[in-house]
Parts: structure tokens; sequence; C-alpha cells
């Protein structure tokens, strides 16, 4: 008799990708507790170098990924037809639910005066180092000379350069292409170098988390509590309401498939506080809810830098109200009016990183409300940061989709079939030969 068949190994089961992130999520609370608990310094220490590493890793591929994804997106566009009419209706709809969600934030604010009761004074307040102005915000579009940009990592300024680079090589034709090759490849290599970090995200959440308790602990979020209350409920509502009613009613498809495809995008948002950062996994699930690769590759890296409703809509129009409250200065319809004017507008400020600072500083120099006003918020903004970027990013995934569904581009059967499987999954793969006849 022939020896039975050996049984198979067994495999360690894969952990999701999304298990590991909230197992980063418990395991630095804890840590963090500890550490602030017991003072046990070299973990404080530790935990910060992790946290700082893991951004820094991210932020050095902002510059350039930013570069070739802007270019290589606007040359993208010549192989869809009516381009024009999708980059405006893309913009269009950018301010339609930035305006959505600032309204919200303005109507979070005047019900729950989340400046009342803090405790806190004008004394508190620190005036930073740098502010953001109209007029910076305009003059400082144009760089002085090419490679400042990259090096101070002025956002808004390389995306000018890249737009410029881009409707350029759109004018010269095939006499670019061998520079527009030469970009596809190397965003491709930044992209692959992008998820190699991007896999350190939940030993980069351990870092980020364990440290912002150790260094503020609990007792800072009393004095926030209202406030911290309206960022979160406020998102909620945009992303969790605002969000599906457009799906259902303007672009007349299941909501529950888009947050299963968007999931992996909107769960490393929340952990790296970076919509850029996010950006290749963006780019991949919009595109796997059937949004055309040409179109998509246009939309999200644009909207990565320019679509913010959590850091430039609903975080100023909350925080302009509480720092008002704080200083007790009176806000009126004029006010209101231009917090909404300002979010839809100079979004592009944020420029898609870590923190909506300049976003702030921009609303309150336009208001006339003192500066020193973020100085009370700087402590407790790594903790909002998480839920406002998570909106950034479903709103990134969330505009090329409506879109796409009212021009009739999307593939409904990618749409309806999209799943919230782990983020190995959405990382692009080498196709497999087809074996050999036999």
């Amino acid at each position: 008799m022939s020896a039975p068949a050996s049984a198979p190994p067994r495999r360690i089961p894969k952990v999701p990708f999304w298990a590991q992130i909230v197992a980063g999520l418990v395991l630095g609370v804890i840590l963090g507790w500890i550490t602030r608990s017991y003072d046990v310094q070299w973990l404080y220490t530790t935990l910060d170098q992790v946290g700082h590493i893991f951004v820094q890793l991210l932020k050095l591929a902002v510059a350039p990924l930013v570069f070739f994804a802007i270019l290589v997106s606007i040359t993208n566009l010549r192989k869809v037809n009516n381009a024009a009419r999708l980059a405006t209706r893309t913009l269009l709809w950018f301010m339609i639910t930035s305006l959505i969600a600032v309204v919200i934030g303005l109507v979070l604010g005047l019900l729950t005066n989340p400046g009342a009761g803090t405790g806190l004074t004008p004394k508190d307040g620190k005036k930073p180092e740098s502010a953001g102005s109209w007029l910076d915000f305009l003059t400082g579009i144009i760089p002085t000379d090419v490679i400042t940009p990259f090096t101070e990592l002025n956002v808004l300024q390389i995306v000018f350069m890249a737009a410029v680079a881009g409707i350029a090589a759109l004018k010269l034709g095939e006499k670019a292409q061998p520079i527009l090759t030469l970009a596809e490849s190397v965003l491709e290599l930044l992209q692959k170098a992008l998820w190699w970090v991007i896999r350190l995200a939940p030993v980069g959440t351990v870092g980020l988390i364990g440290y912002a308790i150790a260094e503020y602990g609990w007792h800072l979020i009393g004095k926030y509590a209202t406030f911290t209350a309206d960022v979160y409920i406020g998102c909620a509502l945009v992303v969790f309401g605002v969000y599906p009613l457009l799906l259902a009613t303007v672009a007349k498809v299941n909501p529950l498939h888009f947050f299963k495809g968007a999931w992996p995008a909107i769960q490393l948002a929340f952990v790296s506080r970076s919509s850029v950062g996010t950006m290749p996994v963006t780019v991949k699930v919009t595109e796997r809810l059937g949004v055309p690769k040409e179109y998509t590759s246009f939309a999200v890296p644009f909207g990565a830098t320019t679509k913010m409703d959590g850091c430039a809509a609903i975080y100023p129009a909350l925080a302009a109200i509480f720092i008002a409250q704080i200083f007790g200065v009176e806000l009126g319809v004029k006010e209101y009016l231009l917090i909404a004017l300002v979010s839809v507008i100079g979004s592009a400020a944020t420029a898609g990183l870590t923190g909506a600072t300049v976003m702030l500083t921009l609303t309150l120099s336009t208001l006339g409300l003192p500066l020193e006003g973020v100085g009370l918020l700087m402590a407790i903004d790594p903790v909002l940061d998480m839920m406002r970027t998570a909106t950034n990013v479903a709103g990134q995934a969330l505009v090329p989709v409506v879109v796409a569904a009212r021009e009739k581009i999307l593939d409904l059967d990618m749409y309806h079939s999209a799943s919230a499987s782990p983020i190995d999954d959405v990382e692009p793969r080498e196709k497999t030969p087809a074996p050999a006849a036999a």
C-alpha cells in the first residue's frame, strides 16, 4: 500500500491591515498610559522617535510624489474624453462638498459653544511662528527658484510647477513623450517605496498614539471636550451622512460599496494624518471602485492637495468660533460668510500635509481674530488631525466616484464588487504568466 499523503502544513493566518492598525492603537494607548503614569523616560523617548521616524518617512516622498503625480495626472487627461469637462466638474464638486462641510461646522459651533466653560483664557494662547495670509497665499504660489519648494516642502509651489510642466507637455505633444515616460517610471518607483513605508503604519501608530497620550494625558482632553467632540461629530456627519446621501441621490449607487472599497485609504489616513502620504492607497481604492484609471490619476492627486473637508472646512469653522469665544469677540453673519468663503477657496493652503495650522491662521487673519488663538489648539491638534485627515481622504475618493457616475464612465460591476480587503490586495501586483500548455 502506498503511504498516505501527508497533510499540508498549516499556514499562519494573515492578519488584516485594519486589525494591525487597531492593535497598534491599543498598544499605543497602553504604552502611553504606562509612560505617563510611571514616568518611564526611555519609553517616552522611544515612542517619540518611532512616531517621528514614521512621519518623516512619509514626508520624505511628499515633494517628488506630488510633483510627478500632478504632472502625470494632467498629461493623462489627454486620454480621457471631455477632459476639460471632467476637470471642471471635479473642481465644482470639491467646492460643493467643502461648502456643505463648513456649514455643518458652523452649525455645530453655534449650537454647542465649544469655547464656553473651558477655563482657558487669552493668556493660554501663543502666537504661531508663521501665519498664513491671502497675500502670502497668492504671492507664495509662484516660487523664486525650482529648488527651494522641494527643500522647504512648499507643496503649493510644487503643485504650481507640476501644473505648468504638465500643461507644457500637453502642448508639446509627441516631443514631450520621453519626459512623460520618465515621469511615469519615477512615479511608480516613488509609489513602490512609499508602499514599504505604509506597511510600517501599525508600528508608526504605536509611536504616534503612545507619544500623544504620554505627552498630553487624558486631562487635557477635558478642557477641549466639547471642541473635540464637535470636530469628530462634524467629520462623522460629513463622512457617514453627507457622503452617503450624495452617493445615493447624485451618483445613484449604494453607499455601502463605497465604504467597503475606500476603507483601506480612510484607515491609513486616520493613522498617518497625511493626505499626500495616503495618496497611493487612495488612487488604488478609487480605481477599485470602478473609476477609470486615467481620470483617477488626475482627480486623486489634485484632491490630495486641495480637497480638505476636515482640515479646511469643518475644523477652521469650529476653531474660529472656539477662539472668538475665548477672546470675547462677537462673530456676525458677515464673519460666518467669510469663514465659508475662506474654506471653499483657500483649502489649497493646507496642501495635504499633517496639520491644518496654515489654514487656521489664514481664517483667523481674514476674520481679524487674534493669531494667539492658534496656540490654544496646538496641544490637542494630533488628536483632532486623525479624524480630519480621514475625512479629507474619504472626500478625495468620493468626488471621483460621483463625477464618474454622473458622466456615465463609472464601472458599476467593479463598484458593486468592491470589498474591504486588506491593504496588500490594493497594491498593484505583477501579472502571473499563463501556464504553458501540457
